[in-house]
């Protein structure tokens, strides 16, 4: 006789699956967009109605012998798409009822009450937990209330700054600065012109790194060395920044800026978008329509909204020099910082220069005549 003819056990035995039920569990492995854990058991249902026997099933789908016979007697007691899911589990019952969860979120979406929280203007888990006991009779520990505040997305002890600009003309001086830096003109350049003040400080220790985890430890007292100002101008079309480095800031050393821009940009329409420090306005010199009648009438000024200097892009520029440089920076001198500020525009220009995304826009403020300006929102680095 053929050894491969010899029975090696009980033949499998096929269970029958309805037609409609059939075609659904077809589709939902066809699919497989399904929870994965569902297709394989929907595939361990379809196997053993074509008459596959647990083994041979366990190593299509890759379990094990006793998870198939397990799911495969699940479903053929109640064969349904349903039963191929988990059954919810009990759990541990809650001890919080339903009325106190209720009570601590309504707290917590309030401000605290000064009759019987006084001196205090934000929640904490601890304040928020004995106004609860006042009110409910019922505590809760401060893990418990954060958890409940978390599963709910609630942060109470969360302060956000915002700006509330009265500027009466804040749209259309936004919508002047959004159309330059999205539709900036043919042929001609547009700057973001700024002032940035620098305080040259000197730790009294030197920094340390940490040889384990490469943490940086720098002291906390520190020596003050002077301040000076960065004039600085950001092309938004290449991102190249032209800056100065200068004792202080004066409307004669800015008209001075302004004067080796102009020899940057010789013939082209220049556009000039920075704020209302009393500096870039006229005076009583007539600074910049002279500075203008100079250079041909080629300068164009203009002048984001009142308390919206985070419309100028070069406030982008300055915040990643603050970051990378002056932030964490060790300076003996005035000179010291001087140099660092300056050699970083070289190699910005150089090795790192680029636009940036604009995505601010005002079409959802056409409908407010009064606007509350977010402090940083604007501006995104592409």
């Amino acid at each position: 006789m053929d050894r491969q003819c010899v029975p090696r056990g009980p033949c499998p035995r096929r269970f029958h699956v309805q037609r409609d039920l059939l075609r659904e569990l077809k589709e939902l492995v066809w699919r497989g967009r399904d929870i994965h854990l569902v297709v394989q058991r929907a595939r361990i249902a379809l196997l053993a109605h074509e008459g596959q026997g647990s083994e041979e099933i366990a190593r299509a789908v890759g379990w094990t012998a006793r998870a198939v016979r397990k799911w495969k007697a699940r479903f053929e007691s109640d064969p349904a798409l349903k039963t191929l899911s988990d059954a919810a589990r009990s759990g541990r019952p809650s001890t919080v009822p339903l009325a106190i969860r209720c009570q601590l979120v309504r707290l917590a979406c309030e401000r605290p009450n000064h009759e019987i929280m006084r001196f205090r203007d934000v929640w904490t888990y601890a304040s928020l937990s004995d106004v609860l006991a006042a009110k409910t009779g019922c505590r809760l520990s401060t893990s418990e209330i954060g958890r409940i505040l978390r599963f709910k997305e609630i942060r109470p002890h969360h302060v956000a700054q915002w700006l509330h600009c009265e500027d009466p003309e804040f749209l259309p001086k936004a919508e002047a600065v959004c159309d330059l830096y999205l539709n900036p003109p043919r042929d001609a350049v547009v700057v973001c012109v700024d002032e940035k003040p620098m305080q040259a400080l000197q730790r009294r220790h030197p920094t340390h790194v940490s040889r384990d985890d490469g943490a940086v430890r720098y002291e906390y007292e520190y020596k003050r060395h002077g301040t000076h100002v960065l004039l600085a101008a950001f092309d938004i079309a290449t991102g190249k920044v032209f800056g100065q480095v200068l004792p202080r800031r004066t409307a004669p050393a800015l008209v001075d800026f302004m004067e080796a821009l102009a020899r940057r940009y010789p013939t082209q329409q220049v556009h000039v978008v920075w704020d209302n420090l009393n500096v870039h306005y006229d005076g009583k010199d007539d600074r910049w329509m002279r500075f203008n009648a100079r250079h041909g009438s080629r300068f164009h000024f203009v002048y984001t909204p009142k308390h919206a200097s985070w419309m100028n892009q070069v406030e982008i520029w300055f915040s990643i020099l603050h970051r990378r440089i002056i932030r964490y920076g060790d300076f003996g001198s005035t000179d010291h910082q001087k140099n660092e500020v300056e050699a970083f525009i070289r190699h910005w220009n150089k090795s790192e220069a680029h636009p940036f995304r604009w995505t601010w826009r005002t079409g959802h403020l056409k409908n407010h005549r009064q606007t509350a300006t977010p402090a940083a929102d604007a501006q995104v680095p592409s």
